[in-house]
């Protein structure tokens, strides 16, 4: 059976090969999916890794698996945790605008993200976004929190939207259409969830969060559906074209991100943001096409991020 093609990724990773290469510390890539991963989205342009880890090791699954890092700078460290701190210690330092899970377990490297002298935290709350390609759906989709905080509060959530919004803007959305999702789409006080919506499009309106506009509480089917939208008589500009979904929960979202992988051939990739640099937390399970994208997100938010610290100066 084929791959199927991936045209809204493969969009993104065209549009990134314009681009200059973004220095990338690739933390402990010790296995041949991700060494592989990383030297490929080098081949493409995407980024310029730093390999960080056992340089013997690395060495090794680079000769066992023909691949090739003579091109690339490889940063020893003893071991998978003292890989995730040295990746970290490079982005502070300024060396790399990007961070990628290699072979080493996510909790290692975002226990070092997220250490609150050493790490890369900022103002902003850490979360996660899948940016989906489901063949479905005519635009890509980012899901939001679905790995970070799992019963994130209504604070939490100005952070989660707002971060969402700013990655959307990196991928060239100006004003992304929010959906917070509910099980409905009116306000119920027994349901939480509904109120906190009700909530953040409020503090939209009163430029708490900016740069999208956001409705809610929405249920999936009006928020992704204009049919749907249309026979509950939904009036909205968010609802049956959302560009973002936001969740309740980390349950909720680690549900709707996997039903759509592994129910509607979608393809998920995952970025985490509110820090320094955009992480990369890639999957062994991934394709190479998800990578790829993933790799051209972070790139671009990374040029994001570029661009307004030099407006700033």
């Amino acid at each position: 059976m084929s791959e199927r093609p991936h045209h809204k990724y493969d969009a993104l990773i065209a549009h990134c090969k314009a681009l200059p290469a973004t220095a990338c510390a690739v933390a402990h890539p010790c296995d041949e999916s991700s060494l592989r991963g990383a030297v490929e989205a080098a081949e493409l342009g995407l980024i310029r890794p730093i390999l960080v880890g056992p340089s013997a090791r690395i060495a090794a699954v680079a000769e066992q698996f023909r691949i090739d890092i003579a091109p690339f700078e490889v940063v020893d460290a003893p071991h998978s945790v003292a890989s995730a701190e040295t990746a970290v210690r490079l982005a502070r330092e300024g060396k790399a605008e990007m961070l990628m899970k290699g072979s080493l377990h996510s909790d290692e490297i975002m226990a070092a993200v997220v250490k609150r002298e050493t790490g890369l935290r900022t103002s902003r709350r850490v979360s996660h976004c899948f940016v989906m390609d489901v063949p479905a759906i005519d635009r890509v989709v980012i899901i939001t929190d679905a790995a970070v905080n799992i019963f994130p509060t209504l604070e939490d959530k100005v952070h989660i939207v707002q971060n969402a919004i700013d990655l959307a803007h990196a991928l060239g959305m100006a004003q992304p259409r929010v959906a917070i999702l509910s099980a409905m789409e009116t306000i119920n006080p027994k349901v939480p969830s509904t109120i906190e919506a009700a909530a953040l499009c409020k503090m939209a309106e009163r430029g708490q969060i900016t740069g999208g506009v956001l409705d809610g509480p929405l249920a999936l089917d009006n928020a992704i559906d204009l049919g749907a939208a249309k026979i509950k008589k939904i009036t909205s500009s968010v609802a049956g074209q959302a560009d973002i979904l936001v969740v309740p929960d980390l349950e909720a979202g680690n549900m709707l991100a996997k039903s759509l992988s592994f129910m509607a051939d979608a393809d998920a990739a995952g970025i985490v943001l509110g820090t320094r640099v955009p992480v990369i937390l890639t999957s062994r399970a991934d394709s190479v096409s998800t990578r790829l994208a993933s790799c051209a997100v972070a790139a671009l938010v990374a040029k994001a991020r570029r661009d307004s610290l030099q407006m700033v100066a």
